[in-house]
């Protein structure tokens, strides 16, 4: 039902905005849709890997790699595979609420989305042409040091 509300206020947002200035709206539609281009690939190539993935392992193989019950592995497996991996937020947590609902534990995911969003393995080389090494080393290490931390207060909130 709030998905119906939200759809209904963009509409009419944008009704609004095609009366008040409709060159203004128009030109903000094509970059809207040049946007929408530009990021389906990536979605759909994330989307197609864990729908294969999950095709092929079961929700058993997945609690036991990074379910509730693999432990500290599972949490340094998810982080260790979110810091070497690029991709953007907005494919990250649907694949994660994907992965959750097939067996994946919170604290693994929480530790996953985490260093996801804050380590970059792949792009060290950038971040040190214009940081330096020793101020990219420091910031990827507190980085994927806070995924436990995000790790441990995630389980522990939904524990509550």
């Amino acid at each position: 039902m709030s998905t119906l509300i939200l759809y209904i206020l963009a509409l009419g947002a944008l009704f609004f905005s095609l009366v008040k200035d409709r060159k203004k709206t128009k030109m903000a539609l094509k970059k809207a849709i040049k946007s929408l281009n530009n990021i389906l690939p990536q979605f759909l190539a994330v989307l197609m890997i864990v729908s294969i993935l999950l095709a092929f392992f079961d929700t058993e193989l997945i609690s036991g790699l990074i379910g509730d019950r693999s432990g500290f592995l599972g949490v340094l497996g998810a982080s260790l595979i979110g810091s070497i991996t690029l991709i953007p937020g907005f494919i990250a947590f649907p694949a994660a609420a994907e992965l959750l609902k097939n067996g994946a534990g919170v604290a693994q995911l929480a530790a996953f989305v985490s260093s996801l969003m804050m380590v970059g393995v792949v792009t060290i080389p950038l971040e040190i042409s214009f940081f330096g090494k020793k101020i990219t080393l420091m910031r990827n290490i507190i980085a994927f040091l806070f995924a436990f931390v995000a790790a441990a207060v995630v389980s522990w909130g939904v524990s509550l």
